[in-house]
């Protein structure tokens, strides 16, 4: 074939990019300087609860008025991140723009009051809601309406975090467990790393992890032996993040059943909270967990160091965050995701003599692919983060993880598109039906 035929395709598909880059572009800058905020005010809540360390006893407080708030104003809202998801899936009453200004809001809050929660869900959801806004604007056809919203999703991603590829490639595949499709491919690749670039020029940080271990796989008995400790580590890691995501709905519909005055689950969610605190000794497990007040504390940094956690550093984490998010407070799981993981592969290296910061970034993302559906979208979180040396190990432990976490996940509305291990599992069933059809055959 000759150039002249080739031409007019690759003459179409330049037009297409640049049409989407000027769409993209507003979008991407909006929710870059969304997230700058956010993140600046979450510091700020941060540092201002560990310096006054009675805001804690806010927390119930906290929790009236985010339900008050979200009854008054927030109509759908309180879907959040499925709400999201939702949308892309099935049209429906739309994202309202209101969801940004009540997520960035009530995270804060949280924050500033000690409630174990994330960012990510915060970011993600004002990135969908600038992005349905601009929608309404340019009023889109339904599939370049589609492809803008995971274009919102894939900037407050890529933005919160500081890892744009991920970012990218996460607003795909976490729509359906088992399917990428890449018509979005480069439209949200161009919105993740605007979005990033724009968060990055107001002067954020991101806080640097380092892991210092690398060697080349050998298949020799010590190379070998560390592959099958990741494998083992990966399949904890799955488990784990299995273990998050049902508690995390089992606590949100058993509270609803049993507190049928809606005030009352916040408030009994922030003194179960504060009372396991004060119970282990310990506010490490409060708020982010990106770092500790204290110098002996536990956090995800200090995960990446021997002696850096707890045996049980994990589970109080996940059964904080699993109460806080599961009874009405706002903020996201993929931090606390990140701390459960660090710490719990900061436990398993330190039993079976595996390096430290090796296992810790290899649950820092394992633990989120398991419970999230996300492997390929954390193994590239992995190099982003941590550099792609060891890229081989955190494909393992995402790739693994990712199967042992079964058909579940931390996003009811995401959907089935292929089975991980059992034929008959329907496709095309969110998460909620299935675990629904659980419920069905458990009873008697």
């Amino acid at each position: 074939m000759t150039l002249k035929k080739f031409s007019p395709e690759q003459a179409g598909i330049a037009k297409q990019l640049l049409n989407w880059t000027v769409l993209i572009v507003p979008v991407s800058i909006v929710v870059g300087l969304l997230v700058a905020l956010f993140l600046w005010l979450l510091d700020l809540a941060t540092t201002t609860r560990q310096q006054y360390i009675w805001l804690i006893f806010l927390l119930p407080l906290t929790g009236i008025l985010i339900t008050w708030l979200y009854s008054r104003w927030g109509k759908n809202s309180d879907a959040g991140n499925n709400l999201i998801l939702e949308e892309l899936h099935q049209p429906g009453d739309g994202i309202p723009a209101r969801l940004t200004p009540l997520i960035l809001f009530t995270t804060v809050l949280t924050h500033l009051t000690g409630g174990s929660a994330g960012r990510e869900g915060t970011a993600v959801q004002m990135g969908g809601s600038m992005a349905a806004l601009f929608n309404r604007w340019y009023r889109l056809e339904h599939q370049q309406r589609r492809i803008l919203l995971m274009c919102g999703m894939a900037a407050g991603f890529g933005a919160v975090f500081g890892t744009p590829i991920a970012g990218a490639v996460f607003a795909m595949e976490v729509l359906a467990i088992g399917r990428i499709k890449y018509d979005a491919l480069i439209p949200c690749l161009i919105a993740s790393v605007l979005a990033d670039l724009t968060c990055t020029l107001t002067g954020i940080h991101h806080t640097q992890y380092a892991i210092s271990f690398f060697t080349e796989l050998k298949y020799e008995i010590p190379g070998l032996l560390l592959l099958a400790k990741v494998i083992m580590a990966g399949a904890l890691f799955g488990i784990t993040g299995f273990v998050f995501a049902e508690l995390t709905h089992f606590i949100k519909d058993k509270s609803k059943q049993l507190l049928p005055n809606k005030y009352l689950v916040p408030v009994t969610g922030a003194v179960l909270v504060l009372l396991i605190s004060f119970g282990i000794g310990s506010f490490d497990y409060l708020g982010l967990g990106v770092t500790s007040a204290s110098p002996d504390g536990v956090s995800i940094s200090s995960a990446f160091h021997p002696g850096g956690a707890h045996s049980l550093s994990w589970f109080w984490k996940l059964l904080l965050t699993a109460i806080t998010l599961g009874m009405g407070f706002k903020g996201g799981e993929v931090t606390p995701l990140f701390f459960i993981g660090a710490t719990l592969g900061n436990t398993i290296a330190t039993a079976t003599g595996a390096p430290v910061d090796l296992f810790a970034g290899l649950g820092f993302i394992a633990v989120f692919a398991a419970a999230s559906n996300t492997p390929i979208a954390c193994t590239i979180m992995g190099a982003e983060l941590f550099g792609a040396g060891n890229i081989f190990y955190f494909a393992i432990a995402s790739f693994t993880a990712y199967y042992f976490s079964g058909h579940t996940g931390i996003y009811h509305a995401q959907r089935l598109a292929v089975s991980k291990f059992h034929k008959s599992f329907r496709i095309e069933r969110s998460i909620h039906q299935i675990r629904q059809k659980r419920k069905e055959r458990r009873k008697p």
